[in-house]
């Protein structure tokens, strides 16, 4: 049997969890529909566009884990991430973050297509995640609010890719929406897991406000993500058509109901974030996949 086969194999698990692979696929799916919502076709350049954000949020997504190293160590649910584990050296991991991102970079600004504009637009993401908020999060609890504006960024660049211009109208009320999920989607993470940030160091809103009130702030986010879902497809761009708006109102709805035991949970449930963690989840990829659906399939 070849040996150097298991250590291929182990390599790419290294990759994979040093570039968040779960994570940066959801981006992936971001920046296509992105793409569709000016193409409203499938297309080579689409593949482009997905391929090239793919590749640099895996490389930024190295680059966090290089720059958290240290946080890493001291979490649970972080200290097995392949730099405080050691199954890679900060060196190497490192130099694979930067060479990720710079053919994303390149694989973005070939597709010929406002590469000016796709440059910079990848630039700030970069700027802004590693940055600004993996340093803000450090001595700010609402780090989340700024960091948000990253889930905005990868819809915007599909646009750009596919011929779009970024202050279209569209493509921004599809990038508020995303900035507005991002918020919730991290405190509920934060309820699940903030005794482990303090640990850590970081500061938090369990530091600041009392359970029941981050509770209740976090609903308010889920709230404002559900009525984001549902304004979006009524709003006069005409950016979704049936029947796709309609399932967008109904899983908001289904949302904001779910997200009421937030406020009054279960006596035998007095935690249940990692539910609603997921259902807000679902709700942002069901949002996403009825979004390119009705650009390119506008009626069934």
């Amino acid at each position: 049997m070849n040996s150097s086969i298991p250590d291929r194999l182990g390599f790419l698990r290294v990759l994979a969890e040093l570039s968040k692979v779960r994570i940066t696929a959801f981006v992936t799916l971001t920046t296509a529909m992105g793409y569709l919502l000016f193409a409203r076709r499938f297309e080579s350049g689409l593949i482009l566009a997905v391929a090239g954000m793919f590749l640099l949020a895996c490389g930024s997504a190295a680059l966090n884990q290089w720059q958290d190293a240290d946080i890493d160590a001291r979490m649970e649910r972080t200290h097995r991430r392949p730099i405080p584990a050691g199954h890679i050296n900060p060196t190497a991991a490192l130099f694979l973050a930067v060479l990720l991102m710079l053919v994303g970079l390149f694989v973005l600004t070939s597709i010929g297509r406002q590469s000016g504009t796709l440059a910079v637009l990848s630039g700030l993401a970069v700027i802004w995640y590693n940055g600004l908020y993996t340093y803000l999060k450090r001595w700010s609890a609402f780090a989340a609010v700024p960091g948000a504006i990253i889930g905005a960024i990868p819809p915007v660049v599909g646009y750009a890719a596919a011929g779009g211009a970024p202050t279209d109208e569209r493509i921004l009320l599809a990038a508020m929406f995303m900035f507005i999920w991002q918020v919730p989607h991290f405190w509920l993470l934060l309820l699940m897991v903030g005794d482990q940030y303090e640990k850590a160091g970081l500061p938090t809103l369990t530091q600041l406000f009392t359970s029941a009130q981050v509770r209740r702030i976090t609903f308010m986010w889920v709230l404002a993500a559900a009525a984001a879902g549902a304004i979006l497809p009524a709003l006069p761009s005409g950016l979704v058509g049936l029947p796709w708006n309609l399932l967008m109102v109904i899983v908001s709805v289904w949302l904001a109901i779910k997200a009421t035991v937030l406020l009054f949970p279960p006596p035998e449930e007095s935690m249940p974030f990692r539910r609603i963690f997921l259902q807000i989840n679902v709700f942002a990829l069901t949002m996403v996949v009825c979004l390119a659906a009705s650009a390119v399939v506008p009626g069934l």
